[in-house]
């Protein structure tokens, strides 16, 4: 789809910000010259590990290039950098907090402080990871079926898996041995949400030229919204309870692969068991910072199959008062100010590209977005840095935050299923991704499988960077 030129009051505003973004690199330079030397003195009490100034300058560049972006692309949202790492994100004075926490009895805040070399670290591991719950991971990680199968499991009647055999039986349907998905599978994906802005454009067709399509939970893809949200369909993440209503959902696609995003249990296997499609459990993390919700785990989920994602029916253009989807009624959603900030600070480290109503004017240009080369420079020193602040050999490479390692053979274990599957499900194409075989995958997949040894890297627990499970495939020596 063709997009129009930026509006010239846009245009004209640019100099002037870059003027102000110059003066405010210059000052945080200075600032972060002073901060990286009192780091550094000798014999202060309580005092840090010592910053590399070299880390320092590089961090506080791209802050600013953070800065830059939010400005130009932010519609209202600003960016004030705090030190090398923490910036808050700012709406304006005036912008319609109308969502109320009842529990601490406020209205959502106007102002969200980040640390962007922890998220620079964590979404660019991502790319390196699988995020769907295999066999593998179980038998590697600590006490996997003992303790973390039984979270997996609704209705189990225990807190661990004490009957090892019951819980492999409750979880084979939708387990495969091995990952089913790789890292750069996809050159383009783009993540759909379920919107109401989605009706105030025709996105269909750009939607539908993505080698991946990512969509949420009910949302109905037909002839209805095709010029707004596309046909195109093969990834849908799901909670378990849109999980209860997978056969009407997957209705028109037998390719469609189902990803749950928490529990399953007898009701849900059940179902898949009379299901063509492919159906399997999300393995991600918990961002307790930041946007919530199934939107923010399909980027997780698209991000760790896909080079370039781009964003459509995110509710990110401001002047709205309620949460609305395409295809029925407005309802109350996750906090909409905290997520329109957490997600235009993901476009502005090259995480994602937002799509929108108020967006759609513009033309494709995304040169205010930090370079695949600057956000490379920004990961090594934000890497650097946060292995000097605890204590750790600063070694780079994908497996430098390994937690748990465990070695598996090539051929090791079933593809998912069960004896007792439907005839429709035994005869179908279910197991397709599971059974694709390497050099079936486009060319960057490849390499970057040889890259990693075929190593698989997994998140354990929470939102930690040093806390991955690692499986190498190898054949056992005879």
């Amino acid at each position: 789809m063709t997009r129009a030129h930026l509006l010239p009051a846009a245009s004209q505003r640019r100099p002037t910000v870059a003027l102000l973004l110059g003066l405010a690199l210059a000052f945080c330079l200075a600032v972060l010259s002073i901060q990286s030397s009192f780091f550094a003195a000798p014999g202060a009490p309580g005092r840090r590990l010592d910053l590399d100034a070299g880390d320092v300058r590089e961090l506080a560049g791209f802050q600013s290039r953070v800065q830059q972006c939010v400005a130009s692309r932010g519609l209202g949202l600003t960016a004030d950098i705090i030190d090398h790492c923490k910036l808050v994100l700012k709406f304006p004075e005036g912008t319609n907090s109308t969502w109320y926490n009842t529990q601490f009895k406020i209205f959502e805040p106007l102002e969200y402080k980040y640390d962007v070399c922890d998220a620079i670290l964590l979404w660019e591991q991502y790319r390196n990871m699988t995020t769907v719950l295999t066999r593998e991971y179980l038998d590697v990680r600590p006490d996997g079926w003992l303790d973390y199968a039984a979270k997996r499991i609704a209705q189990l009647g225990a807190d661990k898996c004490y009957n090892r055999t019951l819980c492999d039986e409750l979880l084979s349907i939708l387990l495969p041995a091995k990952p089913p998905f790789h890292p750069r599978q996809f050159a383009t994906c783009a993540v759909v949400g379920n919107s109401g802005d989605l009706l105030k454009t025709e996105f269909g067709q750009e939607i539908d030229a993505h080698d991946a399509v990512f969509r949420d939970n009910e949302a109905p893809v037909n002839e209805k919204y095709a010029k707004h949200v596309g046909l195109k369909r093969d990834f849908r993440l799901v909670v378990r309870g849109g999980a209860r209503n997978m056969a009407p959902i997957l209705k028109g696609s037998s390719d469609e692969a189902l990803i749950i995003k928490s529990l399953t249990h007898k009701e849900i296997n059940a179902m898949i068991k009379e299901l063509p499609n492919p159906v399997y459990l999300f393995q991600g993390i918990v961002l307790r910072r930041g946007a919530k919700g199934t939107g923010m785990k399909s980027i997780e989920l698209a991000l760790s199959m896909c080079d370039i994602i781009d964003m459509y029916g995110f509710t990110v253009d401001p002047g709205y008062t309620e949460w609305t989807r395409y295809f029925s009624a407005p309802r109350k959603g996750h906090n909409p100010l905290q997520g329109r900030a957490y997600y235009q600070l993901l476009e502005c480290l090259g995480v994602i590209r937002i799509h929108s109503p108020m967006r759609a004017q513009r033309v494709e240009d995304w040169s205010d977005i930090p370079s695949k080369e600057e956000i490379r420079r920004a990961h090594a020193a934000a890497f650097h840095l946060k292995k000097r602040e605890t204590g750790q050999p600063a070694e780079p490479g994908p497996f430098s935050n390994c937690k748990v390692w465990g070695t598996v053979d090539p051929d090791y274990g079933p593809v998912s299923g069960t004896s007792d599957m439907s005839e429709l499900r035994k005869n179908s194409n279910y197991s397709k991704w599971e059974l694709l075989p390497l050099e079936k995958l486009r060319r960057e997949a490849q390499e970057h499988y040889i890259q990693m040894d075929g190593v698989s890297l997994y998140k354990m627990d929470g939102n930690k960077l040093d806390d991955l499970v690692c499986v190498r495939h190898q054949r056992s020596s005879s």
